[in-house]
């Protein structure tokens, strides 16, 4: 299914739809940009009518453990509250005024004008539930009229939440394109990237290289890749509450999220403690798995092999990292490793953990540094903020408590930096 200009389209008009939008798009463009309150009040609305049920039978499509956190994140950040407090953070206030400039050295005035960048392609990956339709917003939230490529893991709600949103404000229509494109059509990629003034990229590595390869000189890449998230451990204020929050965490995101604990570090130098922390977690853990374990087979089919997989790969090489202590759960799994560097795990509830003392938190990190994303501290008050400032130093761009690793805050950054100023430009006027 397409989405043109916010109306549903079948996918065997798609060339039909490539021909004519360079043309459509300049028509739009000579209307000019469109306002953010009207962007802002559509957003409300539907905020409204997510919370009020419309939506349910396709949030209810995910999985169960995600569902509820999905519906309740969506309502929350397309409130106009959020929506207006994002905007004032990354962009200030009425930041779209033209001013007038007041140069040194007796030079003439200049007039500075921010504007939309123009055009947004934004190709989605596919690791968070309705990603697509929150990039795509953030773009409508710039002025910009925006392309979509859904990932191929897309089950459909972000054309619905898409096309409810050009139902509440038709004037929305002309900004939206979405194509359900495969992403192996490299010449329909190609033909969306030439009518683009920025392409928006998730994705891990390769993608991004294949989009930087098929891009047109001058466009600008807004990367949104990869990343890595770990928890880090140092005391604790309450320890129960505190480590069951962090194996909720671990479960419910099924460790498929940027933002999600892959590994464990402890700050120590002894691997006895290691040992002594994976016995005591281990039984939380299975716990949480036991307590949210989804009921799609194919999630749990996906789970019990990767669980095989890394039991042979640990017979077949040793595990080099491993000291031999592999701690198997119900559905679950710890290794207990004895290097320092923050890694992939196998997901669905297998995680590694590993020492690092505190004061070597910063060299240990450093060269991972354009990969890392989220720590969740768990630490005595006291600790709080110099352990903080140590994971920042090394390159961590996120400081979170153990168990919300992965929960949205409003007008908080992307990676490090604002979405919206990395969709706009400055220009100048004489």
């Amino acid at each position: 299914m397409i989405l043109e200009k916010g109306r549903r389209v079948e996918v065997s008009r798609q060339d039909d739809i490539l021909k004519r939008m360079p043309e459509d798009i300049c028509i739009t463009l000579e209307q000019g940009y469109i306002d953010v309150e009207i962007v802002v009040s559509a957003l409300d609305r539907l905020s409204q009518k997510i919370a009020s049920g419309a939506y349910d039978h396709r949030i209810a499509e995910l999985v169960s453990s995600r569902a509820d956190t999905y519906k309740n994140q969506a309502v929350r950040m397309m409130c106009r509250e959020n929506i207006e407090f994002k905007v004032r953070t990354e962009l200030g206030e009425d930041f779209f005024a033209p001013a007038r400039t007041r140069p040194p050295l007796g030079e003439s005035t200049i007039q500075v004008q921010p504007m939309p960048l123009g055009v947004l392609l934004h190709i989605a990956a596919g690791n968070m539930d309705g990603l697509p339709a929150f990039s795509l917003i953030e773009g409508l939230l710039s002025g910009n009229i925006n392309i979509l490529k859904l990932p191929q893991a897309d089950n459909g709600l972000s054309i619905e939440i898409i096309a409810g949103l050009v139902e509440i404000e038709p004037r929305l229509g002309d900004y939206i394109y979405v194509f359900d494109t495969p992403s192996s059509d490299i010449a329909t990629i190609k033909t969306l990237s030439l009518m683009a003034d920025g392409i928006v990229i998730w994705g891990g590595e390769a993608a991004v290289s294949a989009v930087r390869q098929m891009a047109p000189v001058g466009v600008k890449l807004i990367e949104w890749g990869h990343k890595l998230s770990f928890a880090y451990i140092s005391g604790y204020e309450d320890q129960d509450r505190e480590l069951q929050s962090l194996a909720d965490h671990i479960i419910k995101t099924d460790q498929i999220l940027c933002s999600s604990c892959q590994t464990i570090f402890l700050d120590t130098e002894d691997m006895g403690e290691v040992h002594r922390f994976c016995e005591r977690f281990l039984p939380i853990l299975e716990e949480s798995c036991q307590k949210n374990q989804s009921e799609s087979l194919g999630i749990r089919a996906d789970k019990t092999l990767r669980q095989h997989f890394e039991n042979i790969n640990r017979f077949l090489t040793g595990n080099d990292n491993s000291d031999g202590a592999f701690y198997q759960g119900a559905g679950c799994s710890l290794s207990a490793q004895t290097d320092s560097a923050p890694e992939l795990s196998n997901m669905f509830g297998h995680v590694r953990v590993k020492r690092l003392p505190s004061k070597n938190i910063v060299s240990a990190l450093r060269p991972y540094k354009t990969v890392l994303q989220t720590a969740g501290l768990i630490c005595l008050p006291e600790k709080r903020e110099s352990l903080s400032l140590a994971l920042l130093r090394s390159g961590v761009v996120r400081v979170t408590r153990g168990g919300s690793m992965s929960e949205l805050f409003s007008g908080e950054a992307h990676d490090g930096e604002y979405p919206l100023r990395r969709y706009v430009r400055i220009t100048n006027i004489e």
